[in-house]
């Protein structure tokens, strides 16, 4: 299910010679099919995993009006999502976001959204890691190995995270480190359990429902409108990541065919389950006060399904954060591998290297070593861990906007025109937005910097809820300028290979512009390949 086997004569022959016209060799494996594609958007976004960890935060700011975030939310990103697609259909390359940005906004500008891309993600690596401490506890006991309040509030709570979070970077490690296909088949039998879990979790709690589907219109627990903006940041913070299916795009089969279909399923499954589930648990929660904003969903689960069956469902989740975490060090290191192709990063010469496997061991070494590293900084202060995981959503929204404001300039300026009618590999026409696109990318854009500026803005009740730092309060600000004067340094650094490096690549800002070919055209192809 995880990969799919092509017949004599394989399109993967096709999208290796496209590879080719964009200056790249085919050093991945392509040995990832559809399902995998998909899994790996959905797994990233993990809502079984990710609605877990923040029901509480979000009910606790707007009461049950806070379900209206998500569908806003989820409309939100779907126009994000829709650009995505149409980009993926004529860049199918790793490292998706760093390659749009470059081709759609320069070098500088592609630069910018990579570096903060990784940086993103490696934090959120560390957040789906320590995950493992809102759940294992509280199946069992003996998972609370340093004793104590399992709180991850609390010095024992914090210790035991780290403890956790470290076991499960280093079986992720080692899976990246082994080869595509152990990874993307674990993927996807995660995600099938997770799906299965979602499905099984709706029913089970409307089931047990004891009030309407109507509470969602009880506004009593809106104090202002201030409160219901930070309460669509729950929402904001699991509706990212739909974008992974474009960081494997090498390794897909057909990928631009399949994989702008992969991203705009991951998003659109996730919104209408995680509505579904932020649904249920609101209609089947025992009572809507106090209790509910620091107990979250696994209270409502535990207290309607029974300690058994509230375990099997906290089981599943404990996949799904697995796997999420998986999946999230694997875009990862598929980005760090693109950006060190072009010399982007130091010690890319380490970085770029493909194992016999087909894996980018290096990078995933790097990856989990850094994760682990910021799992220490829960130690004792699990206030900054708190606030460094909501910085890290706001660098991917930045990212975002690194590739939808770009391209929304390049439009009006006639894109995607200018590359002429394009194929996929089956010779159908590519995914196009076509009329749409312009209004759809306008809206993109505006979403992305009013969601950016919520996401940053210094609440004390966000980023400093025990009042003890102003420090803290504003880290979100601070954090996005500490990693722009980061990426500096390290641009300075690498400024002249990177530019050098890229600069006979199709798509440079100093190469003309790529050939357009039929891909369906074996002699255009080959002619192709021949030449270069």
């Amino acid at each position: 299910m995880a990969t799919t086997t092509q017949p004599s004569g394989s399109t993967d022959t096709t999208a290796a010679h496209d590879l080719n016209e964009f200056g790249y060799g085919q050093d991945l494996h392509r040995s990832i099919g559809t399902y995998a594609s998909f899994a790996a958007g959905f797994s990233f976004v993990s809502i079984l995993t990710t609605i877990f960890q923040l029901f509480g935060f979000g009910f606790s700011f707007g009461g049950p009006t806070f379900f209206w975030t998500w569908p806003a939310v989820f409309l939100g990103q779907l126009l994000v999502a829709l650009c995505f697609a149409e980009l993926a259909a004529r860049y199918p390359l790793s490292g998706a976001i760093y390659q749009w940005a470059r081709r759609l906004g320069g070098s500088t500008v592609g630069w910018f959204a990579g570096w903060t891309m990784i940086i993103a993600q490696i934090v959120t690596v560390a957040a789906a890691a320590i995950a493992m401490q809102a759940v294992l506890p509280a199946i069992w006991s003996g998972f609370q190995v340093v004793g104590g309040d399992p709180s991850i509030a609390s010095l024992t709570g914090a210790t035991n995270a780290i403890l956790l979070g470290l076991v499960v970077l280093t079986i992720t490690t080692l899976i990246n480190s082994v080869a595509v296909r152990v990874m993307a088949v674990v993927n996807a039998v995660g995600v099938t359990a997770e799906l299965i879990g979602v499905v099984l979790l709706i029913v089970a709690l409307f089931s047990t429902s004891v009030r309407g589907p109507g509470i969602v219109l009880d506004t009593s627990g809106v104090t202002s409108f201030s409160a219901l903006l930070a309460a669509g940041l729950m929402a904001g913070y699991v509706l990212v990541g739909f974008d992974s299916a474009g960081e494997l795009a090498e390794e897909t089969h057909n990928p631009r065919r399949t994989t702008p279909k992969t991203i705009l399923r991951a998003l659109i499954v996730s919104g209408i389950g995680g509505a579904l589930i932020l649904l249920g648990a609101l209609m089947a929660a025992p009572t809507l006060d106090d209790e509910l904003s620091g107990g979250g969903l696994a209270y409502v689960v535990t207290s309607r399904l029974g300690d058994v069956w509230g375990r099997v469902f906290l089981a599943d989740v404990v996949l799904a954060a697995f796997v999420c975490t998986l999946a999230i060090q694997t875009a990862t290191t598929r980005m760090i591998f693109s950006m060190s192709r072009d010399e982007v990063l130091p010690f890319s010469r380490k970085l770029r290297t493909v194992s016999a496997r087909g894996a980018t061991v290096h990078a995933s070494v790097l990856v989990g070593v850094g994760a682990a590293a910021l799992l220490l900084v829960n130690l004792g202060h699990a206030g900054v861990f708190t606030a460094l995981t909501s910085t890290c959503i706001v660098l991917l929204y930045i990212a975002y906007l690194c590739v939808t404001a770009p391209m929304l300039y390049r439009r009006l300026k006639g894109w995607p025109k200018e590359l002429g009618p394009q194929q996929d590999e089956l010779g159908k026409p590519v995914f196009s937005l076509g009329r749409w696109g312009l209004p759809i990318n306008v809206l993109a854009v505006l979403w992305g910097l009013a969601m950016a500026i919520n996401l940053v803005w210094p609440r004390q009740e966000v980023y400093d809820p025990e009042g003890t730092s102003p420090v803290l309060q504003y880290f979100g600000v601070i954090f996005v300028a500490l990693t722009a004067i980061g990426g500096y340094v390290a641009f300075t650094v690498k400024k002249k290979a990177y530019r050098a490096a890229i600069a006979g690549l199709p798509g440079s800002d100093t190469a003309a512009a790529p050939r357009i070919i039929d891909l369906t055209d074996s002699a255009s192809v080959v002619d192709s390949a021949t030449r270069r």
